[in-house]
């Protein structure tokens, strides 16, 4: 019977306890849960956000490229600055410029992206830009937009451009090389390859 009252004695202590506790800590536990709530709903709301931002950013990347005009990348330019739909567009614009031969404005769009986090824009900007060099027979300017080449996975890409310009400037030799290294570095499965055998025998 001891042990029976000993064990009630005990259970109405901690009751106690618990009330007492309670308490005390009540407000915080309030705060806590109101807190851990408010987060949940931040982070929905976040994420709501991050994905009406990337719709809206991509419907205004499609209005540039159904009409490019430099009002339509302003505004998003202005509205979604870090969006890689701005990057895609602004390679798109330059792309536009070119094939009406407006060679400068197209320089104007490709340069601020030289140096860009992405990497895939970056490096893409630089093989344009230094095609259009290339049109425009800049040579030295075309050779230097491709140097260095930090980033093996486009190595391929970069040294037939500059077998091209190599090819334009009569260099022969120096076109083979750079020819022969893309071949060395292009995938198995890659469309160019063709055509840089066909360059190699051309020149052999």
């Amino acid at each position: 019977m001891k042990n029976f009252i000993d064990v009630i004695k005990t259970e109405d202590e901690q009751a106690e306890q618990v009330k007492k506790w309670l308490k005390e800590n009540g407000p915080q536990i309030v705060a806590g849960v109101v807190i851990g709530l408010s987060s949940i709903w931040g982070f929905d709301y976040y994420n709501n956000y991050q994905h009406t931002q990337s719709v809206n950013a991509r419907s205004a990347y499609l209005s540039v490229v159904s009409s490019p005009n430099l009002q339509a990348l302003t505004n998003l330019k202005s509205d979604h600055a870090d969006s890689g739909y701005t990057q895609q567009a602004v390679l798109m614009m330059a792309k536009h410029a070119v094939n009406q031969g407006n060679y400068q404005q197209a320089i104007g769009y490709l340069s601020p992206l030289l140096n860009t986090k992405n990497e895939f824009i970056a490096h893409t900007a630089k093989l344009r830009l230094s095609s259009i060099y290339l049109e425009m027979n800049n040579y030295e300017q075309a050779l230097s937009v491709l140097s260095p080449d930090e980033n093996s996975a486009f190595s391929g890409l970069f040294n037939h451009t500059k077998g091209d310009i190599y090819l334009a400037q009569g260099n022969i030799d120096s076109a083979k090389k750079d020819y022969q290294l893309a071949l060395n570095q292009l995938s198995t499965d890659s469309e160019l390859r063709g055509l840089i055998q066909i360059k190699l025998n051309d020149l052999n």
